[in-house]
């Protein structure tokens, strides 16, 4: 009991810690938000900007909304990761707006772990330990995100959009802070090639943090070594995206549609394959074989890193992702078995999601036959 007592003072002091180094460094600031939504993306290793064609394109690139074709589209999603310590949840829905050429998206995400023991009053006045003093805080993330996608009337093929996004982030009572956002996309058609291109937190994500510790807590911080963190402010850097892929029929209903992504960081040396300061460039890559939009079956490759180990050689890691979907009438039901590092590092995490097409003649009722 002790021991994980310990442990969970440890957790709460590495939130605050690493909260104060982001305010210094704006990087790795908000990764809730790149771990990706929909098992059919993260089936693919995240590389889907030129490819998404549905309600989560309000995610993954709005410019993708309109291909929805003037119909509802519900997504949710749940996974858990680190043995189901974090939970992490996504629901969206888009709908049609003004005209045939713009459709809407509201997106929520929550990356959260529950039920941590806060033993920061383990003991007494007394310095006796009592366990009846151990309570339990949350700490989560949220993301509220607003997109819009319109296609071009006058170029067939192109299509826009943008995403105002809010970010709320807590520490049970001890922490918060609020967040704001922009995003904004483009998607090419070209015969059987599609790009797309993603710029995220364009203008930067500013998240202001206010940190409420009573006394009895800054006290304990104190005892043990710990700086009393004090209000800051969090930035989280632009960073874009390219992405390119064709599709190819291979014999009758069977075919297969390939996609490579490139994510350009500015926030100096990062690691990833191709390392550079201040621009640093990851590249990942997904594919899906299909049977006529029935059965689908996923690859991909991400986090492509090296390394020197402690004998000098170099060392090449990559996470490797796969999954499958089923349509089922206006139902798609997809899975994904994907991890958050390398194929050694941590467990891998089953990911489920479902999307639903809600379309406008569900809504009539039926004339009667005279």
């Amino acid at each position: 009991m002790i021991r994980h007592s310990l442990v969970s003072f440890i957790l709460v002091a590495l939130v605050f810690v690493g909260n104060q180094a982001i305010a210094q460094t704006p990087k790795y600031s908000n990764e809730f938000l790149a771990i990706g939504v929909g098992a059919r993306g993260m089936g693919m290793a995240n590389s889907l900007v030129a490819s998404v064609n549905d309600v989560t394109g309000g995610y993954w690139n709005p410019a993708a909304l309109p291909l929805a074709n003037q119909k509802w589209q519900v997504s949710l999603m749940h996974s858990e990761y680190f043995a189901g310590i974090a939970k992490y949840d996504y629901a969206a829905v888009s709908a049609p707006i003004l005209d045939q050429h713009t459709q809407a998206a509201f997106s929520f995400i929550r990356f959260g772990v529950d039920d941590i023991p806060n033993t920061t009053q383990l003991l007494d006045d007394e310095g006796n330990i009592d366990y009846d003093r151990v309570t339990s805080f949350t700490a989560a993330d949220y993301a509220f995100m607003f997109s819009v996608g319109r296609s071009s009337p006058k170029i067939p093929g192109l299509r826009y959009g943008g995403t105002v996004k809010v970010v709320y982030r807590h520490v049970g009572k001890f922490a918060n802070s609020w967040g704001f956002g922009l995003d904004g996309g483009v998607q090419y058609d070209y015969r059987k090639w599609k790009f797309g291109l993603m710029a995220r937190d364009v203008t930067s994500t500013f998240n202001a943090w206010n940190f409420t510790l009573d006394d009895a807590t800054k006290e304990v911080w104190l005892q043990t070594g710990n700086e009393i963190p004090k209000n800051s402010l969090e930035v989280t850097l632009p960073k874009m995206i390219l992405g390119a892929g064709r599709r190819f029929d291979i014999y009758k209903k069977f075919g297969l549609y390939t996609e490579f992504n490139f994510d350009f960081t500015f926030d100096g040396k990062r690691s990833v394959l191709i390392k550079g300061d201040p621009i640093s460039i990851e590249p990942h890559w997904g594919l899906e074989l299909f049977y006529s939009d029935f059965v689908f079956i996923r690859f991909g490759a991400t986090n492509i890193q090296d390394y020197t180990d402690d004998n000098g050689d170099k060392v090449w890691t990559w996470q490797p992702n796969v999954g499958i979907g089923v349509r089922i009438k206006d139902f798609y039901i997809d899975y994904a078995l994907t991890d958050v590092g390398n194929q050694s590092v941590a467990l891998f995490s089953n990911v489920f999601s479902l999307r639903a097409d809600i379309h406008k003649d569900m809504f009539k009722k039926k004339e009667k036959v005279e």
